[in-house]
């Protein structure tokens, strides 16, 4: 979406709730000269940040799209997620735990992939894990890992696991960015994923109960052989219909 169109949208979005620039404004604690600018497609020396708190006042989220690299900025994106991903696994199975990469599923109409199951055998404990290279939607991250920790424990009978309890984990590259996104969202991520990452490595060594955490992983962890190991289980999960 070029700054034209995006700047068209703004300004449609506002009209359709009756809002003024100064409503807008207000809302999302800006400018109204901002507001002028951006709906005039003027974006040229505004921040992400702040057209973001623009978008954000609608309740929508603004989400940035790179033209020209066509298919290798797909595999750009792959490999970092595979090497986070990757990175997971190996320490995981360091401290004990079985994994199993990208379990796609299909459970009545609710489709995906799981992008990482943990499963401790000693304590037949699962753990569904959520590999993000970019915290890019709270909303749309937390929606998704709550469907796939629900269908988690059907799934990993069919792969011959019999949890006791089911544990989430939100992983994220140990990044500056990353941090300060989380700390953006600080109440809805401390509701969610109350365990951090100290915290979270002691209770993968040991796990007891259920937890929900988020680990930030370092960067010297995420590459090298570890994405390859990330590759190397692909499973496919689907219900059978019942007779």
């Amino acid at each position: 979406m070029d700054d034209t169109r995006l700047g068209r949208l703004v300004r449609v979005v506002r009209q359709r709730r009756t809002w003024r620039q100064s409503d807008l404004a207000a809302k999302a604690g800006v400018g109204k000269t901002l507001i002028a600018e951006i709906e005039a497609g003027r974006l040229e020396g505004i921040g992400i940040a702040r057209i973001r708190k623009v978008v954000g006042a609608f309740g929508l989220s603004l989400e940035l799209t790179v033209r020209g690299l066509g298919a290798d900025g797909d595999r750009l994106l792959d490999e970092r997620h595979a090497a986070l991903l990757g990175a997971c696994a190996a320490w995981l199975q360091s401290v004990g735990w079985l994994t199993v990469a990208e379990v796609s599923y299909s459970e009545w109409g609710e489709r995906g992939s799981i992008d990482l199951m943990a499963w401790h055998a000693p304590t037949r404990t699962l753990l569904v894990i959520e590999i993000k290279t970019e915290l890019v939607s709270v909303e749309a991250t937390l929606r998704k890992h709550d469907e796939k920790v629900r269908l988690a424990p059907a799934i990993a009978r069919r792969l011959g696991w019999h949890p006791s309890s089911v544990s989430r984990l939100l992983v994220l590259p140990d990044h500056r960015t990353e941090h300060r996104r989380v700390a953006c969202h600080e109440p809805v991520m401390n509701g969610a994923y109350p365990m951090r990452t100290r915290d979270v490595r002691g209770w993968c060594r040991s796990p007891a109960g259920s937890m929900s955490g988020l680990m930030f992983l370092p960067n010297a962890a995420v590459g090298g052989r570890a994405a390859a190991r990330g590759r190397q289980q692909r499973v496919q999960v689907t219900r059978r219909p019942t007779r």
